[in-house]
């Protein structure tokens, strides 16, 4: 397994470099035959007034797949303990869902479609400006998937959405969870205007499904 750790406003000694790698090592002792690689990112906010300033980020690679769990306390011992406890129960769901092929329901999705055409020029007679500063660009491969493995991918990765290539269309869509409960897919709606407004005449369709918990 490799391990490579990055540290953000901290530096990266001995002491915790050994800590990170005890940890990790029991969280995936048991997934090693799917592990290939594991990044840890370790941060502290400088602002004082910041709730759970020590931050701890775990993403593995295993068989392809991106698991991702993040953690934050007032110690980073702490965070690195929780963390290493959530990558470890990913990496258990997945293997349960992946490799022993136990059936689950379908999720709940609510589909949304975008209603109107985006204008050709967005900025007019402006200068483009990026933010005044750039946190963090990530660059993945976005291979095609069913809405149901990029749910999956979803429940992995320890966020609110997920962008995927959907297999059946070969489009961009975005899959997130709902504030209430289920799942949404928001896709791109192609078409004339008036075969969107008359799409859009009963609202966003939604596929009924019983949400599951992979």
């Amino acid at each position: 397994m490799k391990l490579l750790i990055q540290g953000n406003n901290i530096a990266i000694t001995d002491a915790i470099h050994h800590y990170v790698q005890e940890k990790l090592a029991n969280a995936v002792k048991h997934f090693q035959n799917i592990t290939t690689k594991v990044d840890v990112h370790l941060s502290v906010a400088r602002n004082p007034r910041i709730d759970n300033s020590h931050k701890a980020e775990v993403t593995v690679y295993a068989n392809g797949t991106v698991i991702r769990a993040q953690e934050g306390s007032e110690d980073l011992y702490a965070s690195i303990d929780l963390v290493a406890d959530k990558i470890a129960r990913q990496l258990r769901k997945y293997k349960e869902k992946h490799l022993h092929n136990r059936t689950h329901t379908q999720p709940e999705f609510e589909v949304l479609a975008t209603a109107e055409p985006v204008a050709e020029d967005l900025i007019g007679d402006r200068e483009p400006q990026l933010p005044p500063e750039v946190v963090r660009t990530k660059y993945f491969a976005m291979p095609p998937m069913s809405m149901t493995e990029a749910l999956t991918q979803l429940q992995l990765i320890d966020h609110d959405f997920y962008m995927f290539r959907n297999r059946d269309s070969n489009e961009i869509n975005v899959i997130y969870a709902r504030n209430h409960g289920g799942y949404g897919v928001i896709v791109p709606r192609n078409g004339s205007h008036e075969e969107r407004v008359n799409g859009n005449s009963n609202g966003a369709s939604v596929a009924h499904h019983s949400a599951a918990q992979v």
